[in-house]
């Protein structure tokens, strides 16, 4: 369960990067969210600016159909909420949930909207952050038709893999690789035979990370 805490000095030294320093410490928040658990619930309210402290989380956007994954990746570091922020669209764009135990530091976007956007330091690093974020959407739209699904697939697994286990929704996989999950499918058990994968309850543990290295070589 999400647990809150108080800012640390750690916390105060993370904001100093952003130039959020004389932000009112009272007003924000560390939150500590186990793997598995929801962060940020796409369609549904956000109040807060996030800063990663630690940990990982994947992020994603459905269809309107509500099925199918348009957009999936994960983060380690930066910004969740800038988009929102920015656009003062206070609903999330995306859904975010924690891969690994994961630390951010919430500020809240009300209280604290005006500093923010008139903070140049800030505004430069989110400016950054953002467009790291659209290189990164511009090179997914187009690695599905200039990289092999095994390339993708073995890339994939090692960006997401979790102390050498690889455990995410499959049919997510599929949809943020670019292909069927038959296809996807097929390629997992060509691994395992090949010995670079071996299927477990939890997932599929990774037994040659170089071999999978090579083969995603060209896409990483």
């Amino acid at each position: 369960m999400m647990q809150r805490k108080p800012l640390s000095d750690q916390h105060c030294v993370k904001l100093a990067e952003y130039g959020l320093q004389a932000i009112p410490l009272d007003s924000c928040v560390c939150l500590k969210f186990h793997a598995g658990e929801t962060i940020l619930q796409e369609g549904m309210p956000i109040t807060y600016l996030f800063v990663v402290v630690s940990g990982s989380a994947k992020v994603c956007s459905t269809a309107r159909n509500g099925k199918n994954l348009v957009l999936c990746y994960y983060i380690c570091e930066g910004l969740m909420g800038d988009l929102e922020l920015m656009t003062d669209t206070y609903i999330a764009t995306t859904s975010i949930v924690a891969v690994t135990d994961f630390e951010c530091i919430a500020i809240p976007f009300q209280r604290n909207a005006l500093y923010l956007k008139s903070n140049v330091r800030f505004l430069n690093r989110l400016g950054s952050e953002l467009a790291l974020k659209l290189i990164r959407s511009s090179q997914n739209f187009v690695s599905a038709s200039l990289y092999s699904g095994e390339e993708r697939l073995c890339a994939y697994i090692l960006q997401t893999s979790h102390n050498g286990i690889f455990s995410d929704i499959l049919t997510d996989t599929a949809c943020s690789v670019g292909m069927s999950y038959r296809h996807m499918f097929r390629l997992l058990n060509r691994l395992c035979e090949e010995g670079v994968l071996e299927k477990r309850e939890n997932g599929y543990r990774i037994l040659d990370r170089e071999s999978l290295a090579e083969k995603a070589t060209e896409f990483l």
